[in-house]
């Protein structure tokens, strides 16, 4: 062991209980579904537990258990219905070892990023919401706002239980039910929240949880009985849902795909740059819809910014997502990491030069090596097309024009990230940016209070903060 390796400092799974087998949480309780299927631990293939699939008339259980629980729910006064989501909040808290635990295990991020950011922030949005829930007549909406009725929510598998918050916080504080359906992939934190909803005491069907695949989300989604919904993930399947939607006078959110630019001027702070942009693309291994994906850095200082960003990525350690010490952790699917594979070979053919650090991937389970690739160029497929996992493409720019011109010059538009010293600069520049959410000396910094989504082909509307009520109200 050398001066600056690190023992490992492993997280105990036994805090966390896991069944060989979960039903679907419909109208307050388990049961089973058409069918079964696995999840499984990215980082060493081995079978979590065993899921009931949800197939069209589950689907309809659980829309129906949604209608029959909206009467009640919604005639609640705001500040009952607060103190549910204020329960909720302190539970999450309370049970957040588990949780965190639980949600490396099934997604394969790091353990120090599930305890540290994501759980935090899951708690603190059914706070704020909740905060929320008997202020509604003040918050710029008319005077007497209403609930739309039953929500179907559709969550990706990047930030599970972080994306449940998202939407189910402000749903239920406006008096709406829900049927929400996890990822295939990572169905085990929302039915852990489904065990969270029993012991806040929610009143059956406020909250419904269906899992399964494709198929369960659309039976959801073209469901007739549901007058929202709300969808995060990938860009082709968020035109299929405003597809099927057009027409039927359901409200629809779509959070989608991102590649957003982050900007280093000359002037900026090298090193504060460095670790933004580490965290910018290499947080949750890259499966960030808003990462830090595009490197724009200014032609004279590109050289020296390089080098200290090669010297950073040599330090990240990847491995044990239950590891304390991991940084970077496994990819989540043996088909996510076949499409950054894929990806990345275009960026090799199309002549952009790779370099990774000294990595060591374990044998089992989905890994890949932080990357970066220069001498990019914007036709290159990488520097078009979201890759999400942990792949930087480096292009250069002159003058502040060129920069501009080069961030917005993407299909997407949902982030971006500027490093400069010069607020003047940062202003001026921000607001030239088609971006939903634009970072000043920082990157991947969330909190509930602050409205978050696209323009583009990365969705329409807005989660988080005042505008997150919005969606959920007539």
């Amino acid at each position: 062991m050398s001066f600056l390796d690190y023992a490992p400092a492993p997280e105990s799974r036994s805090v966390v209980t896991i069944e060989s087998s979960y039903g679907l949480f419909i109208d307050g309780e388990f049961g089973p579904g058409k069918a079964t299927f696995k999840t499984i631990n990215p980082a060493d293939e081995q079978t979590l537990a065993e899921v009931a699939l949800a197939g069209s008339e589950d689907v309809d259980r659980a829309v129906a258990a949604a209608r029959r629980a909206f009467p009640a729910w919604s005639g609640l006064p705001g500040a009952e219905r607060a103190k549910y989501l204020f329960r909720i909040a302190r539970i999450i808290q309370e049970r957040s070892r588990e949780l965190a635990v639980l949600e490396s295990l099934d997604n394969g991020k790091p353990i120090k990023e599930s305890r540290d950011v994501d759980l935090p922030l899951v708690a603190a949005h059914f706070f704020y919401y909740a905060g929320w829930a008997d202020k509604l007549e003040y918050a710029g909406f008319g005077p007497a706002p209403r609930p739309l009725g039953v929500a179907g929510q559709v969550i990706p598998w990047n930030f599970p239980l972080l994306m449940l918050a998202w939407k189910i916080a402000p749903a239920l504080a406006t008096g709406n039910t829900v049927v929400l359906k996890p990822a295939e992939t990572t169905p085990l934190s929302a039915l852990f929240f489904a065990d969270v909803c029993r012991q806040a005491e929610l009143p059956a069907g406020v909250v419904n949880i269906v899992t399964g695949a494709g198929d369960t989300g659309r039976y959801l989604v073209e469901h007739p009985d549901v007058n929202k919904v709300a969808f995060t993930g990938s860009t082709d399947v968020g035109r299929q849902i405003a597809r099927a939607v057009a027409g039927t006078g359901k409200r629809l959110t779509l959070e989608l795909g991102g590649k957003a630019a982050n900007i280093v001027f000359d002037d900026a702070a090298i090193d504060q740059a460095v670790e933004g942009i580490v965290n910018g693309i290499f947080f949750n291994q890259g499966h960030v819809c808003c990462a830090g994906s595009r490197l724009l850095v200014q032609e004279s200082i590109a050289e020296e910014l390089l080098d200290s960003l090669k010297r950073r990525m040599a330090t990240l350690r990847v491995g044990d997502p239950l590891d304390k010490n991991t940084d970077v952790g496994a990819i989540n699917s043996a088909a996510q990491l076949a499409r950054i594979t894929e990806l990345t070979e275009a960026g090799d053919a199309e002549g952009a030069e790779r370099w990774s650090p000294p990595c060591e991937l374990p044998g089992q389970g989905f890994w890949f090596a932080p990357t970066i690739f220069t001498g990019v160029t914007q036709a290159h497929r990488i520097a078009r097309e979201e890759i999400f996992g942990p792949v930087l493409s480096v292009l250069t720019f002159r003058t502040p024009a060129e920069a501009i011109e080069k961030a917005n010059n993407t299909p997407y538009g949902l982030s971006a990230g500027i490093w400069s010293e010069k607020g003047s600069r940062i202003l001026a520049v921000a607001d030239k940016l088609r971006a939903g959410v634009v970072w000043a000396n920082t990157f991947n910094k969330f909190d509930p209070t602050s409205p978050f989504g696209g323009f583009k082909e990365s969705g329409y509307g807005r989660e988080g903060g005042r505008h997150g009520l919005e969606a959920y109200l007539v």
